[in-house]
């Protein structure tokens, strides 16, 4: 739920001084917020992560899902964050609490226990291994999206990056269905915490494995990131950047279809290209 303090902390205003064509003047500029986020479950404090405030409850989700924490939306009982009235023990703005299905193991953080910047995500984890441990599965081999409409998507999420497009400063990660139609947008500072609100949203709605769905992110398409949308059943991953070795080979090991430098009316596809219907190859 984003509540109308979040909302307010998601941009800050201050005065700077701009030079331009040989004139210095003073004046008033946005930036995107970025504060910490902890998350802790009962008195277990699973990590803390930075974060741009809003959507919280959608993040927690998204990261307890992506990660493996939970496996279904059934087994989050309640998530409780910052700016809820209901929230009366905590003594921050800056905490979420969650309540688990008794039986979810918390241990299954183990080494993935995290303390993360908003740069560069949940880092040190296993690579491809560790993904096949945990059982996720190769996305819907069925969806096919027309490489017309792929191109059609970064115009849609540049028109919806509301906070970006007053800061410059933002991340964003939008979930498409297979007609190019937008379901939901989000923003953060870190690419990986945008892309766990997007899958956040959908699992709490309901709404996950999201077949026949396309996760377009603003940056390049890193590991973390196809591992995110795997968990999730996304099946086409396309970023306006470039993706990371790792990501690909993670895609190709998986059957994920992931794309790069969607600008125009090009674009690359590095895996699984049969999901994409082309004119000619």
């Amino acid at each position: 739920m984003k509540t109308p303090s979040q909302s307010t902390r998601s941009i800050e205003i201050t005065q700077v001084v701009e030079w331009n064509d040989g004139r210095a003047q003073r004046v008033q500029d946005y930036l995107a917020g970025e504060e910490p986020l902890e998350i802790r479950s009962g008195r277990q404090r699973l990590g803390v992560t930075l974060r741009t405030p809003g959507n919280d409850c959608e993040l927690v989700a998204g990261f307890l899902f992506t990660e493996g924490i939970v496996a279904k939306r059934e087994e989050i009982l309640a998530i409780e964050a910052p700016g809820d009235l209901s929230q009366r023990r905590a003594a921050s703005d800056n905490i979420v609490r969650v309540r688990l299905k008794h039986g979810v193991r918390l241990s299954a953080l183990g080494a993935r226990r995290f303390s993360a910047g908003s740069a560069c995500g949940i880092c040190g984890k296993e690579s491809i291994a560790q993904v096949r441990r945990r059982g996720i599965r190769p996305p819907d081999s069925e969806s096919r999206f027309d490489a017309e409409m792929l191109c059609r998507l970064p115009e849609k999420l540049r028109a919806t990056q509301a906070i970006f497009g007053r800061t410059g400063g933002l991340h964003a990660a939008a979930l498409f269905q297979g007609d190019g139609e937008l379901l939901v947008l989000r923003e953060d500072i870190g690419r990986h915490n945008a892309v766990d609100k997007v899958i956040g949203w959908a699992l709490l709605q309901g709404k996950v494995p999201l077949t026949r769905h396309a996760l377009l992110v603003s940056g390049r398409g890193g590991f973390e990131i196809v591992q995110k949308a795997l968990a999730a059943g996304i099946p086409v991953v396309a970023s306006v950047s470039a993706p990371s070795s790792l990501a690909v080979r993670l895609a190709r090991e998986l059957g994920l279809t992931l794309v790069g430098f969607l600008r125009g009316r090009r674009f690359i596809c590095y895996a699984a290209e049969q999901r994409i219907v082309m004119a000619s190859a």
